[in-house]
């Protein structure tokens, strides 16, 4: 569904990608790991367009898309979760989720769907988007992803600055939508529950790919995380 092959990109004259290269398939689940720094917004930027990349293809289903504008990523089938959630702050829940909704045959993901994986968010449909604890923040942008009915699900950040409790019902929410059969590319620090459902890892550093492998490689590859991963 997604590959990336040879990715290089750049703020200025300052160059933050060196050749990624990653894959997710359909119905998979793949993150990309690595500390501060080290590239992983910048590859979803480039992913996006929200960054045109200096060279390297983005393939969605085999057509090249790197350099091309967001709303034509976004048509072909990826959602975006950004960094910092970035929910409208003066529109409802209700209206962040409906503003993003995308129908059509076969669609899957609507209001009453959203609202069965994050009952709160029924709760406070009412509320503000500035009126939302940080989780909640969370679950919003999770759902109005969802409600563009995207193949492939990008998470960027997924549970950054969430309490214990909230980060485990995000996870939760995650091991739902990949039942439903949805691609999910996620970017976290938390390795030991992204290994509870992740198919496969990438793991960067100064831009670079320096390890991939399924949960079991991982589980029996200890340095990797003791190199890479840790702060």
């Amino acid at each position: 569904m997604l590959a990336i092959e040879g990715l290089e990109s750049a703020y200025g004259d300052s160059r933050i990608l060196f050749g990624i290269d990653l894959s997710v398939a359909k119905g998979e689940v793949v993150t990309l790991l690595g500390r501060n720094g080290m590239g992983k917004t910048t590859t979803v930027k480039s992913i996006f367009g929200l960054l045109k990349p200096r060279a390297g293809r983005i393939l969605i289903d085999g057509e090249d898309m790197a350099g091309r504008p967001s709303h034509l990523v976004a048509r072909r089938g990826l959602g975006l979760v950004p960094e910092g959630r970035q929910v409208f702050p003066t529109l409802s829940v209700e209206e962040n989720l409906v503003a993003t909704h995308r129908g059509g045959r076969g669609a899957k993901w609507n209001l009453e769907a959203v609202y069965r994986l994050f009952p709160r968010l029924k709760e406070r449909r009412r509320n503000g988007g500035d009126q939302l604890s940080g989780g909640e923040q969370q679950m919003l942008a999770i759902g109005r992803a969802l409600m563009t009915n995207p193949r492939l699900v990008v998470l960027d950040e997924a549970t950054e600055g969430l309490a214990p409790l909230i980060r485990e019902e995000i996870w939760a929410c995650l091991r739902a939508i990949k039942d439903e059969g949805e691609a999910i590319l996620v970017i976290d620090k938390n390795v030991d529950a992204l290994a509870r459902f992740a198919d496969r890892h990438v793991v960067i550093e100064k831009g670079r790919v320096v390890w991939t492998g399924t949960t079991a490689a991982l589980r029996q590859t200890p340095e990797v995380k003791d190199r890479f991963l840790h702060v």
